[in-house]
């Protein structure tokens, strides 16, 4: 299925039933049935349990097969060991989707797997969604279809807003939904995957993308097992026009351990993760504070005031807290432009001892004057220079004669200005929140949460404007390589050529004298490397000789290169020695593709030569990529200043390098099905309009078939 196909029964449920129901509302079983009841859900609600007639007031049924009718939802609250068989009569009686509580799965090794496997076939036979096993279930607010045990609904049930939660970790969904709630944040749907047997996170995105009750998706991940599910639901919200915010918690170390290339050890899963969301459209945040924050202030924003850019105005009635705010955004990459002179005029004659520049401090007059705090909130807000305003006003809303003066200010600034993002750093009584809200203006209390929120609202606009990009199946597998081409770099690079990755001319000699003749062919100053299957990293057993410029010079360079390997590495075969001019540049990168195990092929790029790994300045992406996109890794590198000519240097052949990037990554698509690594390293960039070369390569054979 599609994701997010089949999930109508789940959310918007018309009938319940709870098979393991319990008289007792502190159980698990007994739960869903009180809240069911408490709020009202105006839906049938089916108790089923063999032992009692009748449950928390309910008629209860013995079996499924008793019920007057098949429920769209049935909730599982039984032991594992039961649960196969439940769900199996589910799928029997007709009824939609189920939800399974019970714990003793897959998590816990081979039998719980098997266990779980029933589950997955019992509702793939009929088409029935399952959601879980060892999750905490679902709800839908408006609706008060309330699939869940979860404590946080055990006081209260959040308003229905625009919010929609879906998490793989129970807890953490449910703690999200209460934070938002506490916030006064109104949920839409709430969604947890658990083990993810069959509905996972991407058919939760999907369907709340799909959702006219939902404008903004958390999300709560631990891992990604299906990337391709993933991007399809991620690309469906995109083009809904709904943001989706990704709290991603845990790193994955898959494919960095005892890596054969550098390549394995720099571009670790997590970044892949980083570069995935990116790409399509979606943004990362790092704490859940961040998270509920973000999505609060995206849905009071939406559709049509979301900040244009990073460009930041701050109007506050003290220099400190101008100066705060300042620091705490240039820390997240927000600019504060210097205003217009016409803004700074204005400013200025309406506080002649006013600091007008950016950021504005009106000082303490605008508080005591609602007509002038309008004048120049109105002058900044007009101001196309910025993007997003800011106004900071720490306890003024708990004094009620600066509560009105300000509230009279923004319900002024809103009806003029109805579609300029302006956010407000502040707390205060719920009430005043709650009215500054409906006006349209997000409350943020810290100036570094503020600032945070601000850059990833930024961000969201960008993602939202991310062209889409070429899929891996447009590109044809290649045929095989021979093996020549992953026995030491000489056919790694001759494959890469004909990939469209520019190499050197170079010669394989088996002597001293046949190097130096080489050598003069080729021209002075030269090369040597040693060339083993069993040495990718050359330089360290002293395999490479540099500026030989004589046939002397290569005589000695080769003895005492065979004598060096010979010595640090006694058994390593030697196929030969390498001779290949001495390219001069000015900058060295590093390419790598590796086989992600569920991401696939991604390529990277960054700082070259042998501190690569110890720099680790690098850019990420999912292949293929284009060359615009190739690009766009380049000047996300924290070097990319040195390569684009800083302080007077020459600005590097980036074209060249992007046009070498991507055809890296059609490569890798391209020998997905045998080439597990590859390490390009360096890639020497020559003066701009001059190009690349490629001057060391090492291609890595995928031994145990595709992984993904």
């Amino acid at each position: 299925m599609r994701p997010g196909e089949g999930l109508d029964a789940l959310m918007a449920p018309r009938s319940i039933a709870i098979i393991g129901a319990s008289q007792d509302a502190t159980k698990i079983g007994g739960r869903p049935v009180d809240l069911l009841r408490r709020y009202s859900y105006a839906g049938q609600i089916y108790p089923v349990n063999p032992k009692a007639s009748v449950v928390q007031g309910l008629q209860a049924y013995a079996s499924l097969d008793e019920l007057p009718e098949a429920p769209d939802l049935a909730i599982i609250a039984v032991d594992a060991e039961k649960a196969p068989e439940a769900v199996e009569q589910c799928a029997g009686r007709g009824v939609r989707s189920v939800v399974v509580f019970s714990s003793g799965f897959a998590e816990l090794g081979e039998k719980g797997r098997a266990m779980q496997d029933r589950l997955r076939v019992a509702a793939r036979r009929t088409g029935m969604r399952l959601l879980g096993p060892n999750c905490l279930g679902a709800v839908s607010v408006a609706d008060r279809a309330i699939a869940t045990f979860s404590i946080v609904l055990e006081h209260s049930l959040p308003a229905a807003g625009s919010l929609g939660i879906v998490s793989q970790s129970g807890n953490l969904g449910s703690f999200t939904m209460r934070m938002a709630s506490d916030r006064g944040v109104g949920v839409s749907r709430f969604m947890t995957t658990g083990n993810e047997c069959d509905i996972d996170i991407a058919d939760g995105i999907a369907w709340l993308a799909r959702d006219p009750a939902t404008k903004v998706i958390l999300c709560c991940v631990e891992a990604c097992r299906d990337a391709g599910r993933l991007i399809a639901a991620l690309t469906e919200a995109r083009e809904a026009g709904k943001p989706v915010l990704v709290l991603k918690i845990g790193t994955s170390a898959a494919g960095q351990a005892a890596a054969a290339s550098h390549t394995g050890a720099l571009a670790g899963s997590d970044a892949v993760f980083d570069a995935l969301l990116v790409r399509y459209g979606a943004v990362r945040v790092r704490s859940i504070e961040e998270l509920i924050e973000l999505g609060h202030a995206a849905s009071i924003l939406l559709p049509d005031r979301l900040p244009k850019g990073p460009r930041l105005a701050v109007v506050t009635a003290s220099g400190g807290f101008g100066v705060l705010l300042a620091d705490a955004a240039q820390a997240v990459g927000l600019s504060l432009p210097e205003l217009s002179e016409a803004t700074q005029r204005t400013i200025l004659e309406l506080v002649p001892f006013a600091s007008a520049r950016n950021p504005v401090d009106a000082t303490a007059q605008m508080s005591s004057r609602p007509d002038l705090l309008q004048k120049i909130l109105s002058a900044v807000v007009a101001d196309d220079r910025s993007d997003v305003i800011v106004l900071p006003l720490p306890f003024s809303l708990h004094m009620p004669r600066l509560r009105s003066v300000y509230m009279e200010a923004l319900r002024h600034i809103r009806a003029h200005f109805p579609d300029r993002p302006v956010i407000l750093c502040v707390d205060g009584p719920p009430d005043a929140l709650a009215e500054l809200h409906a006006m349209g203006y997000p409350t943020i209390a810290s100036f570094d949460g503020c600032c945070a929120v601000v850059a990833a609202l930024a961000r969201l606009q960008t993602a939202a404007k991310v062209p889409k990009d070429a899929s891996p199946s447009a590109i044809a597998k290649a045929s095989p390589l021979s093996t020549e081409a992953f026995r030491h770099e000489l056919g790694a690079k001759r494959a890469l050529a004909d990939a469209g990755i520019p190499v050197l001319a170079e010669q394989l000699v088996s002597n001293a004298d046949a190097a130096a003749c080489a050598a003069s062919e080729m021209g002075f100053p030269v090369v040597l490397k040693i060339a083993s299957p069993d040495l990718p990293h050359k330089t360290e057993v002293g395999g490479v000789a540099v500026g030989l410029r004589s046939e002397a010079e290569v005589r000695a360079a080769h003895a005492e290169m065979l004598s060096r390997v010979a010595a640090k590495a006694p058994h390593a075969a030697i196929d030969g020695v390498i001779v290949a001019p001495m390219a001069q540049g000015l900058s060295e990168l590093i390419l790598g593709s590796r086989i992600d195990p569920v991401f696939g092929p991604v390529v990277m790029v960054g700082l070259g030569g042998i501190f690569a790994e110890i720099v680790q300045d690098t850019a990420v992406q999912m292949a293929p990529v284009s060359e615009t996109q190739a690009m766009a890794m380049l000047t996300s590198l924290r070097a990319f200043a040195v390569l684009n000519g800083a302080r007077g240097r020459r600005r590097a052949d980036l074209a060249a390098a992007a046009r070498a990037i991507a055809a890296l990554s059609r490569f890798a698509v391209a020998h997905a099905e045998s080439v597990s690594e590859i390490d390009i390293n360096p890639l020497l960039l020559k003066a701009e309009g001059e190009g690349a070369v490629a001057l060391d390569a090492l291609l890595v054979p995928r031994t145990s078939g595709p992984q993904h």
